[in-house]
Order: structure tokens, then C-alpha cells, then sequence
């Protein structure tokens, strides 16, 4: 049966007001001043300074009033509009009782953070056609600040610098070049007088790399890039050494990835570690994902889907760790990345390491000093590996090989861990994943480098049924699995697992009062005994909640928060997952405290009726010709079987969709490419952009459930 797939585009912009007039506020901050914090996990904080929490991103705070005892009486404090019905991932920053946070299309808001009052807002006004780069929705997971500054990366590729106290533009650097498919989703980090910024953009084709800026003035001081360029020749960059050493030799000349760059976007995780003062970054998957398509006569392709660790100062390569080599299901590496002292050592001495739950299903631990491979084992069902060898290299199962013949694959390439933070409670001393089992259906493209925007290399269509019945819904549904996994790093085994509704998983919070906090799709969040993992609290968010949650303390109460919004690669693409189809939903800060007793307002939004508004036409051929094309490019968007999850709107029952000459108009003329619905007339003649067109109308009248007729009326009985 066909799987789910992944990723995201995008299509409707949001809007939101130009930044505010300023606020009082104390002198500006310096990066000593903030760093010093957090310069060592022990410190006591009472705020959320950088995005894992402190520098060794645990994501685990000090703070003890919300406790085992107290949490039960947590109400709602404040909420806030993000003014969006896109995906929210962002991780709040605080700082002087100011949080600032991110919402869709890179926004910027700078708010009370004991009130939830706006004191500014910053939109990079990115351009709407972006969303078609993105491949997992117009996200972004939070702000850097120091130096009286925040830092953001923008979705279309821009690092910027705003004054902290107003908001307003100091300096804007393009990180990458605007003419290819890169985009920015990933928060930027601060080490010493630099900020480090990645990219994304694998599924379409781009070559990745990890970039330090000066704070102060937004210069590039070093870049090194994670894949060759097409000549194999010197870059002038800093990972030139590294490259010709060890990553040339493991690809081969030709294939796709001379033309497509490679992959191996760093498009998340950054840490710096500051005890071996050095960046550790993880990196991506390959462009295209299928490997005989990527790079034919090619070895291991480094540095895809590896862990890296270089000095902070010049970017100089310290060492590597490939979780797995020669990429071929969009296993990336750059899930979290957790730094800790465990007992690893000669006689269980303390030994500095690096921990990472991959999409690739395995929790691997390092020696955080020389990138050794400590352990590795598999912390959700897999079948692409059937373990790992003495050197932490996989030792794969030739019976999921999809390129000698169709292959169910787990983990997918939603992954067994995705974007979503996990945290590590150094007194418990457990690491909380947000686990999940969502395999794939994998098998090799034959139209690969046409009919199509995107370059995987993979058939999205293979094995996907001519029709998505309820019944097949049903059945997909019950393969897919969520958990928050309590996994003990030096046992390397769970000690406690509990089951979500809802296979997407929400980010997690440790705190020293014995508790985890995390949210879920369908909107629900919890608090959770941090030793055990019986629930304690939950409350509905009235929206989704994937992003990591926060706490804080202002005038000596404690605060949990987090920033909710409907969205995200899965909120787009996995529509069959649900029951129903689900409204927008508005994207919030929610801010909770001891005693709180606000409310989540409700908002409506309006939808399509589930009516079809033309009739059905076409062959078979047409329809199966519509089937795959549909598949290739509009499902990553629209949904599985043009089923949408309410997101984007339902092309089902779409009046554009009924009528030819509007659809013509929007798929092939691009008329509404300021939303991110870009032309495609590039990739799909007019048959075949009306082919899909008759398919989304022969899958919309299969799931159009009639209004039941009333019951005719009938004259009482004479008495």
C-alpha cells in the first residue's frame, strides 16, 4: 500500500503589521552578559536565553515552582495572535521579561513576556513565491539574540540583524544564492562574536553548508560546505582541506548531483561546544534522495546525513561521524544535538558527549572531544538495517532495497525523529524523544528529471491505490504511531514510553520540577512525571502544537510557554491521517502560570463545503495519467489523494477546480504566485495539467457524502 511521503510547499501568504513604536527597556545586552548564563549546564537561569535552553541544548530548565505537586493548577496567563494559519515551530527566546518569537514567513515578534503585550513586530516582507522552495511549509524555528540584538534567518535566505529594543532592520545579509531553491528555516545561533546560519533546499537541488557571520556587522567570516562542487575543485573556503581529503573520493563525477549540488543542507541543529571550542552541526539528506540517480558510481557521499564538528573560530574540520552513508531514504542528521557529561569514561568516569536521535531510527552516542562512535542502538521499529557494525556503520537489509524492486521502508522519510527538540534531564539523566513510526512505500523514479519540480529521485505514485477509499484511510491510519520515548543514554534502552493519538509529535521541555511538557497535532499538551511518565496535566491548545515549549520566570513567577500553529510538512501533506477535515487554525502564543484563569479565544474560520462543484470526466488513462502526475507535484502540498488537511485549501472542493479555464490559469500561468502557487507550466503540458484536474474531481465525487434526504412530512392522525 502506498505510504505517506513527506514535505511541504506552501501557498497562501500571511500578513502582518510593520514594527511597532519602540519600548522602555534596560541598557543593551552583550553576548558575555547572556552567554555567561548559560555558559555551563549547572547554571541557574530563570530565563530562555538561547534556542536548546542553555549551551549544551538541553532544553532542561532549573525552575522548580511548576512541579509534580503544583502543575495541576496550571491555567492560561496570556495568548497571543501570531496572525497566521501556517505552520509554527519556533522556539521563544526571553530575555528582560521580553520573549521574542517566530511565526510563518520568518515574522518576528517582540512581546511581554509576563503579559503577552506586543511591543513589536518585524515582517521581512519575503516574496510569496519562496513557498514554492520550501519544502516543508513557510516555517521558522526562532531568533538568536545578544548584543542588544535579534538575529532571523528569513525564509528566502537573508540573515538579519533588528535592534532588540525596536525592532528595526540594522543589517541584512543574502546567505545564499536567490536564483536556486535555498530557503532558511533554522534559528540561528550564537557563538562567541559570531552567528551561524544553515540552509535548506535538498529536495530540489542545492549543495548545504554551515556559515559564520560577525555579529556586529553581518560579514562572512568562514563557510564550509558539506558536499563537493561539481569540479571537485577548491571552494577558497575553509572546508576545502576536508573535502579533498576525505568527501571527493566518495563521489563519483556524474549524476545528478553535478548539476543538483548534492544536498546535505545543515538546516537545523547548531551547538557550540564549548569545552572543545568548537561548532557541532548536523547535516542533511542527498539531493536527489535516490543514490543511482544522485551519483551512480559513487561511494559513501560525504558529508550527507553526518554529524561534523569544526573549530568555532576558523570553521576548520575537527572531525566527522556519517550515520548514513550513501543516503537513500532522506535520513538526515540534523535532528537535535545534545551535549552531556555521562559515565562513559574508565571506570565509569564522566566522558563529554554528543547524542542524536536521527530520522534514521538509531540513537547514537559520541565521544564529543574526537567524534568516536560510542553506541548506537534503534530506538523505534526499523527494517531498513538490520543493526549497526563495531564502527556505528549500518549494516543494511537487502530485502528494503527499493531500487531492485518496490520496498516498504521504516522509518519513512518523515523519519523515526524529526525537527521536533528533544531534551535531556541531567538529574534523571534520560532523553526525552518525540519518537514516531510512519514508513514508506519506496520505489525508484523512472521519469526522474521530468514532469516534476521536485528532483528525489523516488515515485511518489507507486502503489498509491486510483482512488483513496475511507476504507484504505482507515487502514493507513493504524500504521501510524507517536510516542514521547524516555530513553536512558547509558543503559541504551527505554524506561518508559507513552502513546500519542496522532503519529506527528510536538517538541519537548524538561524541567527540575520533575516534569516534561509537550504538545501534540490534534492540540492537546501535557505535563508528564519526568521519571516515570504518568500524565500529570493536559489542557487543549485549540490548535497544534509541534514547536518546543518554554519556561521562564518574571518578578518571581514561573511561566510555561508555547507558540501553536496548524502547519508544517505534516500538517499539508497527511490530510488521509484524520477523520474529518480539519478548519485553519489560528496560530497562538499561549502562556500558561500557577492560578492562571484566561481563556483560548475560539476563531472561525470559513471552508470549503465537502460538495463537488463539476461533474466527473475523463478515461481511465486520463485519470491514472492525472493519479501520477498529482503525485509528483501537487501532493506535497494538497495532500495525499488530493486529501487535504484543511491547511491549504481542498482541491476537492475547490470552485478553481471545477472550472478549466480557472485551473489552467493558476497551475500553468502562475496567476496566483504572490500566494506560493507557482506557475507549472514548465514541468506539465495542458493535458496533463487537466488529467490531475479530472483525477482531484473523480477522487472528490468518491468521498462526497450526500446531506440525507429529510423525512417527508406527514399530516397528524385525526384524533
Amino acid at each position: 500500500m502506498r505510504h505517506l511521503a513527506w514535505i511541504a510547499m506552501v501557498a497562501l501568504l500571511a500578513s502582518c503589521g510593520p514594527p511597532r513604536e519602540s519600548f522602555e527597556t534596560q541598557e543593551p545586552f552583550t553576548t558575555e552578559e547572556v552567554l555567561a548564563e548559560v555558559e555551563t549546564v549547572e547554571a541557574v537561569s530563570n530565563e530562555w536565553l538561547v534556542h536548546g535552553g542553555n549551551r549544551d541544548e538541553h532544553r532542561h530548565s532549573p525552575l522548580q515552582k511548576i512541579n509534580r505537586d503544583t502543575v495541576d493548577r496550571l491555567g492560561v496567563a496570556w495568548t497571543y495572535d501570531l496572525a497566521t494559519t501556517r505552520g509554527v515551530e519556533a522556539t521563544p527566546i526571553v530575555h528582560d521579561g521580553i520573549m521574542y518569537v517566530t511565526s510563518a514567513w520568518s515574522v518576528v515578534h517582540a512581546l511581554n513576556a509576563a503579559t503577552g503585550e506586543e511591543l513589536w513586530v518585524y515582517d521581512p516582507e519575503a516574496p510569496g513565491e519562496t513557498a514554492a522552495k520550501a519544502c516543508c511549509d513557510v516555517v521558522n524555528r526562532g531568533v538568536a539574540v545578544a548584543d542588544g540584538k535579534v538575529f532571523v534567518g528569513v525564509i528566502d535566505g537573508r540573515l538579519e540583524a533588528l535592534e532588540a529594543e525596536t525592532g528595526k532592520l540594522i543589517w541584512s545579509t543574502v546567505t545564499v544564492d536567490q536564483s536556486k531553491p535555498y530557503t532558511i528555516t533554522g534559528a540561528p545561533r550564537i557563538a562567541g562574536d559570531k552567528v551561524l546560519i544553515g540552509n535548506g533546499g535538498g529536495e530540489l537541488g542545492v549543495r548545504g553548508y554551515l556559515s559564520a557571520y560577525d555579529a556586529q556587522s553581518g560579514k562572512l567570516a568562514w563557510r564550509f560546505f558539506t558536499t563537493p562542487n561539481p569540479e571537485k575543485a577548491p571552494d577558497n573556503a575553509v572546508s576545502d582541506e576536508a573535502l579533498a581529503g576525505l568527501a571527493n573520493p566518495t563521489w563519483g563525477n556524474d549524476g545528478a548531483w553535478v548539476s543538483d549540488g548534492g544536498g546535505g543542507t545543515v538546516w537545523d541543529s547548531i551547538v557550540h561546544d564549548t569545552v572543545n571550542d568548537q561548532i557541532i552541526f548536523g547535516t542533511g539528506n542527498g539531493s536527489p534522495w535516490n543514490p543511482v540517480h544522485r551519483d551512480p558510481d559513487g561511494g559513501d557521499n560525504l558529508f550527507l546525513s553526518s554529524i561534523i564538528a569544526v573549530d568555532l573560530e576558523t570553521g576548520a574540520y575537527k572531525w566527522h561521524f556519517q550515520t548514513t552513508p550513501r543516503d537513500n531514504s532522506d535520513y538526515t542528521a540534523t535532528q537535535t544535538l545534545i551535549l552531556a557529561e555521562l559515565p562513559l569514561g574508565e571506570d565509569g568516569s564522566p566522558r563529554r558527549v554528543v547524542m542524536q536521535a536521527p530520522k534514521n531510527g538509531f540513537f547514537y552516542v559520541l565521544d564529543a572531544t574526537t567524534g568516536e562512535y560510542l553506541s548506537g542502538d534503534a530506538f523505534v521499529p526499523l527494517n531498513w538495517a538490520t543493526g549497526l557494525d563495531e564502527n556505528g556503520r549500518p549494516i543494511r537489509n537487502p530485502e528494503t532495497d527499493y531500487l531492485r524492486g518496490a520496498a516498504f521502508v521504516a522509518p519513512g522519510p518523515l523519519g523515526a525523529h524529526n525537527w521536533h527538540p528533544m531534551a535531556f534531564n541531567p538529574d534523571e539523566r534520560l532523553v526525552y524523544i518525540p519518537a514516531q513510526e510512519i514508513p514508506q512505500l519506496f520505489a525508484n523514479d523512472p521519469r526522474f528529471g521530468e514532469g516534476s519540480k521536485w528532483n528525489t529521485g523516488t515515485d511518489f505514485s507507486a502503489g498509491q491505490p486510483p482512488i483513496m477509499s475511507p476504507e484504505i484511510r482507515a487502514a493507513t491510519r493504524a500504521m501510524l504511531k507517536g510516542r514521547l520515548l524516555a530513553w536512558d543514554p547509558v543503559a541504551r534502552e527505554p524506561r518508559w514510553s507513552v502513546e500519542h493519538a496522532n503519529a506527528w509529535n510536538g517538541g519537548v521541555l524538561s524541567t527540575a520540577g520533575g516534569l516534561v511538557f509537550q504538545g501534540q497535532l490534534e492540540g492537546s499538551f501535557s505535563a508528564y512525571d519526568a521519571a516515570n511518565g504518568d500524565r500529570l496535566w493536559q489542557y487543549d491548545l485549540k490548535a497544534g502544537a509541534n514547536a518546543g515549549p518554554v519556561t521562564f520566570e518574571v518578578d518571581g513567577e514561573q511561566y510555561v510557554s508555547i507558540a501553536t500553529g496548524w502547519g508544517t510538512m505534516y500538517g499539508l501533506l497527511a490530510g488521509l491521517a484524520f477523520d474529518e477535515q480539519i478548519s485553519p487554525r489560528l496560530g497562538q502564543v499561549v502562556t500558561f502560570k500557577i492560578g492562571g484563569n484566561q481563556i483560548i479565544p475560539d476563531v472561525d474560520f470559513a471552508r470549503y463545503d465537502p460538495v463537488p462543484l463539476a461533474a466527473p470526466f475523463g478515461t481511465d488513462e486520463m485519470l491514472e495519467t492525472g493519479r501520477v502526475a498529482y503525485a509528483r507535484n501537487c501532493m506535497v502540498c494538497h495532500g495525499v489523494s488530493a486529501i487535504s488537511s484543511g491547511v491549504l485549501p481542498d482541491l476537492r472542493w475547490s470552485p478553481v477546480t471545477a472550472d478549466g479555464d480557472s485551473w489552467a490559469r493558476v497551475l500553468l500561468d502562475g496567476t496566483l504566485s504572490d500566494r506560493g502557487m507557482v506557475a507549472f507550466d514548465d514541468v506539465l503540458s495542458a493535458d496533463e495539467a487537466e488529467s490531475i484536474r479530472a483525477y482531484i474531481l473523480a477522487q472528490a465525487h468518491d468521498d462526497y457524502v450526500p446531506e440525507p434526504e429529510p423525512e417527508p412530512e406527514t399530516d397528524a392522525e385525526a384524533p
